[in-house]
């Protein structure tokens, strides 16, 4: 178990990368003078690659962190996790909105937990 003091310096820490990656852009882009670009105009090729790239690279990491826990549980608790990324990725293949695949994967996924406990008890 951490101890008190540990915890804190952990939350303190995570508090200022937290706070420094939401820093980060305004420090970067505080000498530009005007607001977005115009159309047909770009902020750069180092921002686009970032804008290309950052979105599903952070959905990637969400995704392997939500499955991540069922390899390590035992069979009826890892299930729900499975089938619900599984619909989340077909539905997605499917209707390809982000939106509509997030929110029916967490509601699958709501429901297998309310209903699987009762099943296996």
């Amino acid at each position: 178990m951490v101890s008190i003091p540990s915890a804190l310096i952990l939350t303190v820490l995570m508090g200022a990368v937290i706070f420094f990656c939401r820093v980060l852009p305004f420090l970067f882009f505080r000498d530009r003078q005007d607001v977005p670009p115009a159309p047909g105009e770009t902020f750069g090729p180092l921002l686009e690659f970032v804008e290309k790239l950052v979105p599903p690279v952070a959905m990637t990491v969400l995704a392997f962190n939500a499955i991540s826990v069922p390899f390590t549980a035992d069979f009826p608790q890892g299930l729900s996790a499975f089938i619900a990324a599984g619909f989340t990725a077909l539905v997605h293949l499917w209707k390809r909105n982000s939106l509509f695949s997030i929110c029916g994967g967490t509601m699958v996924y709501m429901l297998i937990e309310a209903v699987l406990p009762k099943m296996f008890g």
